[in-house]
């Protein structure tokens, strides 16, 4: 190692958008980050496109949520899901959804979700994360290798601008360097799963493309062949960027034969001799549908964050997602071991509680990519006949129905709770259905901490983040809040009390006092405290529950 080494609390590699998010929660925790990204910061083949529901709560807690909302994305574009032959060919069902702007706020929520392509989003995050002084982002630096001691990780970088090595010496390495990770492998994690398929990516400039065919316009428009399903086009910016996924064989993924133009001919269904839509390919990328998990989220003091952890289907839109919970999940867990408060068990609980979360949500994803290709029997759906009109009519009903739970997934996306986490105590209520669709709300200790209005027009949400909250629903319990409080200073643990007198919140929350972790996830609730260092100990990591 040279003699100028950087010493910083926390390296993240990889400047994606769970890498960029990180840095930013941990910069608004008072702790300095150093994010390594190898490229310019150019997003050349945008993927993300849906914020779901609880990562727009996050960016709410961020202060980025009006950004992300207004990045430019048109509010009255229509959301809907097409299934058809092509753009101008035959239409087999239409579920619609209205534009952002009408799609109403959930009541189980104080944000909808949105659309904000990566191009977009990528810097929002960016200029978020450099907002505060403890984010320093060095693009065009890659990741080259690194030693772990008891201590420490000493991490070696190469600016790709000037040649030169650069050495960090970090107390904590997250990688966010994605499914191919180099940090995971080595520090000799594996990964365990299969793939699901072949596919690959046309990025196409159209201007005005959805107002120039027949279909009208929809989120995404999912093609069927004599083949079945062989691909869908998905609108990017809401008016000229479009990315067409094609699905099929190992074969597809040779660039060398594979004809972008002609599948995207395909997709808009023009016939020799017709009129051209004008398009322009902008990137054509292979890749491989998967469904991969990680046997282990941590090693040492090098952390897996993001598709460096997990791989699935973008069916259903979670990859991002999970991502984003998972560093609402860690953050706060590294602030608590870099400021001295954590115990030893709370880098261990990140595993515990987030890689049965992404295994749920890699079989949702698969349950869906599954739901794309059930069309039996699809060898007419083109034929202009009577019997191509039926078959099309069965198999877009067939679709329409066995797909609707990808983009109605709100028990999913707010629904996932830590029910074996050893920093939450239970409190021996049953669980609530684990129903992709349908979200129940409660404050059941593991799960996310319900929403309710305040009479001052915040949310209960607003009220975390930034350290652990006891809230007091009921008279009488103050001594109990204050010995949890005194607790908390004895142990470090920032604590703040929130006392409401709001009926619908007590209702809502179901006790007289419930502890509420950084990240809004219930770590107890109850009428009284037995021993309130022992809880204190329990929720930061320092005990395991009796």
């Amino acid at each position: 190692m040279s003699e100028d080494v950087r010493e910083i609390p926390v390296l993240i590699v990889g400047g994606g958008p769970v890498g960029l998010a990180m840095s930013l929660d941990l910069s608004r925790r008072g702790i300095r980050s150093v994010l390594l990204e190898q490229s310019d910061g150019t997003i050349e083949h945008p993927r993300t496109g849906l914020i779901a529901v609880r990562t727009m709560e996050a960016f709410r807690q961020w202060g980025i949520a009006q950004e992300v909302r207004a990045c430019g994305f048109p509010e009255d574009y229509e959301l809907s899901m097409v299934f058809c032959t092509a753009l101008n060919g035959l239409l087999l069902d239409r579920e619609f959804y209205p534009g952002m702007r009408d799609t109403p706020t959930p009541p189980e929520t104080p944000e909808k979700k949105q659309r904000c392509p990566q191009l977009w989003l990528q810097p929002i995050l960016a200029r978020a994360a450099l907002g505060h002084a403890e984010t320093q982002i060095l693009f065009k630096h890659r990741y080259e290798a690194l030693a772990q001691a008891d201590d420490h990780v000493a991490v070696q970088a190469l600016d790709l601008a000037t040649g030169a090595r650069k050495d960090f010496k970090a107390q904590y390495v997250l990688a966010c360097d994605g499914a191919a990770s180099q940090v995971r492998t080595d520090v000799g994690i594996a990964m365990q799963g299969r793939p699901l398929g072949y596919s690959v990516n046309i990025l196409i400039r159209s201007p005005g493309l959805a107002r120039r065919h027949l279909m009208g316009e929809a989120e995404r428009y999912m093609f069927v062949g004599p083949e079945g399903m062989w691909g869908n086009l998905t609108v990017v910016d809401g008016s000229d960027i479009w990315r067409l996924t094609v699905m099929g064989s190992q074969e597809k993924m040779d660039l060398e034969s594979f004809d972008a133009s002609s599948w995207v001919r395909r997709a808009i269904g023009e016939q020799d001799g017709e009129a051209r839509t004008d398009f322009e390919v902008l990137s054509v990328t292979p890749w491989r549908r998967s469904e991969t998990l990680a046997d282990h989220y941590a090693r040492g003091r090098v952390v897996l964050v993001g598709d460096s952890a997990h791989t699935m289907s973008p069916t259903g839109g979670m990859g991002m997602n999970t991502g984003i919970q998972e560093v609402l999940d860690l953050g706060w867990k590294l602030q608590g071991l870099l400021e001295g408060w954590g115990g030893d068990g709370l880098l261990a609980s990140y595993e515990m509680e987030r890689r049965p979360i992404a295994r749920r949500n890699i079989g949702f994803s698969t349950q869906n990519f599954k739901a794309w290709q059930d069309t039996p029997d699809p060898a007419r759906v083109c034929d202009a006949t009577p019997e191509g009109e039926q078959i099309r009519k069965s198999l877009g009903k067939r679709l329409r129905e066995a797909t609707r739970v990808e983009w109605e997934s709100m028990g999913l996306q707010i629904g996932h709770r830590y029910e074996d986490s050893p920093i939450c105590v239970p409190d021996g209520t049953p669980p609530t259905p684990d129903d992709f669709r349908v979200y129940l709300p409660t404050a059941r200790p593991g799960s996310r901490a319900p929403h309710v209005w305040l009479d001052d027009g915040r949310s209960t949400l607003d009220l975390f983040g930034r350290s652990f909250v006891l809230m007091v629903l009921d008279s009488g319990v103050d001594s109990q809040a204050e010995a949890l409080a005194a607790a908390c200073s004895e142990r470090r643990v920032p604590l703040e009390i929130v006392r409401l007198t709001e009926q619908r919140v007590r209702e809502s929350y179901g006790a007289a006092l419930v502890l509420v972790r950084p990240d809004g996830h219930v770590a107890w609730r109850g009428q009284a405290i037995a021993n309130p260092l022992h809880l204190t100990d329990l929720v930061r990591g320092a005990l395991h529950p009796q």
